[in-house]
């Protein structure tokens, strides 16, 4: 059987745009988490929805556990299960790295939304929003902010 919790309400007075950089030396998965809601404490957002967007197609973003490192090596390790990089790609012009990376963006996508409860991001406990880079190499990713909602 099905429950809801109370409905809340909010009027929809904020639009607050910020770009992240994230510096990533390589594969692996970026918490960014706290960046997020520090975002939303300068704009002293109540409640809405953060949206994130990573304009990248080789780097992608995830909500997963954050509390043991394991899941993250277990996940970086499935991942190039599903897109090895030497299985034979067409595309190779970037590296042998590049093609699965692209790959593995699609499958995780670069997009996510977050509800904003009382100026908090309503994650489940052990859930963390990382950038996940698929490149070998360092570099620069960036990810877009967006709250919509009410601010105090």
């Amino acid at each position: 059987m099905s429950e809801l919790s109370a409905v809340r309400t909010a009027h929809v007075d904020t639009l607050a745009t910020v770009v992240l950089t994230v510096a990533t030396p390589g594969e692996g998965f970026f918490e960014i988490t706290r960046d997020v809601a520090q975002f939303l404490e300068q704009i002293k957002a109540r409640d809405g929805a953060v949206l994130l967007y990573l304009k990248h197609t080789s780097a992608s973003l995830v909500i997963q556990e954050n509390a043991d490192a394991d899941v993250r090596a277990d996940l970086a390790t499935a991942l190039n299960r599903l897109a090895p990089a030497q299985a034979g790609w067409v595309h190779a012009v970037e590296g042998p790295d590049d093609m699965p990376a692209h790959v593995k963006s699609m499958l995780n996508g670069v997009s996510s939304h977050v509800p904003v409860i009382d100026g908090v991001l309503a994650l489940g406990t052990w859930q963390g929003i990382y950038v996940a880079e698929h490149r070998s190499q360092p570099h620069r990713r960036q990810v877009i902010l967006q709250f919509l909602g009410s601010c105090q």
